[in-house]
């Protein structure tokens, strides 16, 4: 019977120091997570050409990473591509990054979108450091709006302002307000 008893008692108390390991692992894996995840957006925001015309994304699967967004160099798209890959716990990397035609239409459009955005209001101040937080993406006179902005105020301002740019033929804003993300 005492026997029996030491033996249920092992038991529990090994089936206990696994669950305990189990969510210890668990809670390991999603710093882990979490640290690639920083990694890969390091990764992607210090792109030597990587600037205000350019929009990386990113989604995680595992040890599989798949990259989307517009660039307007090809050189871009494949260094995202080579420095994700090199990352460790990133196994995969699929390649979804559109390159931007090459249009001197769409170039002047970016120049006149990004005056007319960064001079309006206080929008300047998303433009100022090394990854500004609003991107403009234009694709054959066609403009879109990525990035994050403190408040809806700012977002519409730089919706307004994009859509006064001649030439443009429309304007998609997608600007997340910070708060909201």
């Amino acid at each position: 019977m005492l026997r029996t008893v030491t033996g249920i008692i092992v038991t529990l108390a090994l089936a206990a120091s696994t669950t305990v390991s189990g969510a210890q692992l668990r809670r390991a894996r999603d710093v882990q997570r979490f640290g690639l995840n920083e990694r890969i957006r390091k990764e992607l925001v210090t792109l030597p050409y990587y600037g205000v015309f350019d929009n990386l994304a990113y989604q995680v699967n595992g040890n599989t990473v798949v990259l989307y967004g517009q660039v307007v160099r090809p050189s871009t798209r494949k260094d995202a591509e080579r420095r994700v890959a090199r990352i460790e716990g990133v196994d995969r990397v699929i390649n979804q990054i559109e390159v931007l035609p090459l249009s001197p239409f769409d170039d002047s459009i970016r120049q006149r979108v990004y005056q007319a955005v960064f001079s309006t209001g206080g929008l300047y101040r998303y433009a100022q450091g090394a990854n500004p937080s609003i991107h403009i993406i234009v694709k054959s006179g066609h403009v879109t709006l990525e990035g994050v902005v403190s408040n809806r105020g700012d977002s519409q301002l730089a919706y307004m302002a994009a859509n006064r740019v001649p030439g443009v033929f429309s304007v998609t804003n997608h600007l997340h307000v910070g708060s909201e993300s």
